[in-house]
């Protein structure tokens, strides 16, 4: 028997497929049970068996391996999950969209923001729009670097808010709208927070917490410790998540060089103090990322919204 070529599978998939089959494939490998898959989904356990048996026969492949506890994904099940899983979001954001449509809305707008945006722009303006345009749906997401380059080639968003892009992608326009720098901050209960001058010798006497390598800010960390009289102690825990960086920060004495608009919020409410440092280097600004032609109607009243809240409200310099 001659095997499917891929044109073939994709046609019996587009003929026979159900989201119902995603759903279940998604949740046997989450959940490694018949059992737990069916009562998460409400069928019976013979309709979960019956209907991965039928994405099998579709696919040809096996997907789940049994044994005395469950079922455990095969290697061309784990290949296809990240494209199942995507699948499924974007059905989710489908039925986001009519649900806008069928409440009179105006419509949906798609966005990726930055950490960095997220903090420094769109905490304050997403309020505000919201209160301008209720009938305009907002979809955020949060994505860095190559995340959202992938996602504006993959047609997934109408608008990005993020650091000006070292490469522009093509049909694509960007519109500064916040400058950026390094800025080093603590907690305002630490010893240095109400100093005025730091000498560098004390700046390398100091606990230091560092994102992690592979980041611009680590980047510029490395540079600023190698300047100082000795290189400066690294707190143990380098973290990914924000949330953790922002508890240790405001629960112990360290210090942390950070992207000034990232820490904005907490910076103007008090709980971060930024520190005399000087010849801390300026950053690539914050700005919205845009189709040159071909936006759509909410994403362009967005955009249009986002600039003029910019320039008639701009950020104070926190310090």
């Amino acid at each position: 028997m001659q095997p499917t070529s891929a044109t073939a599978l994709l046609n019996r998939l587009l003929a026979r497929g159900k989201f119902r089959h995603v759903q279940v494939l998604l949740l046997l490998a989450e959940l490694g049970s018949v059992q737990r898959t069916a009562e998460v989904v409400g069928l019976t356990q013979s309709s979960v068996t019956q209907s991965l048996a039928a994405l099998e026969a579709l696919l040809e492949v096996k997907l789940f391996e049994r044994h005395a506890r469950g079922v455990r994904p095969t290697a061309a099940c784990v290949g296809l999950l990240p494209a199942a899983r995507q699948m499924l979001l974007r059905v989710a954001e489908s039925a986001d969209v009519v649900l806008a449509h069928r409440q009179r809305g105006e419509g949906v707008v798609r966005m990726i923001g930055s950490a960095a945006a997220i903090h420094g722009v769109l905490v304050q303006a997403l309020p505000a729009f919201a209160d301008r345009h209720p009938r305009i749906q907002v979809q955020l997401r949060e994505a860095e670097g190559e995340d959202q380059l992938l996602a504006v080639a993959r047609g997934e968003v109408d608008v990005v808010v993020c650091r000006q892009p070292q490469a522009m992608p093509a049909g694509w326009e960007f519109h500064p709208l916040r400058q950026d720098r390094i800025a080093a901050v603590c907690r305002a209960a630490h010893p240095l927070a109400k100093v005025r001058k730091i000498s560098p010798a004390r700046l390398a006497k100091e606990v230091w917490l560092v994102l992690p390598a592979g980041s611009a800010v680590r980047a510029h960390h490395d540079e600023f410790a190698a300047s100082l009289p000795e290189v400066p102690a690294i707190y143990p825990l380098v973290s990914y998540s924000l949330t953790m960086t922002w508890w240790l920060l405001r629960q112990r004495d360290l210090l942390l060089l950070v992207a000034v608009q990232l820490a904005r919020p907490m910076l103007e409410n008090g709980e971060l103090v930024e520190l005399p440092v000087p010849g801390l280097p300026a950053m690539r600004p914050l700005g919205i990322l845009q189709p040159v032609v071909g936006m759509g109607e909410a994403a362009g009243v967005f955009s249009g919204f986002l600039r003029g809240f910019v320039r008639e409200a701009p950020a104070t310099s926190p310090h």
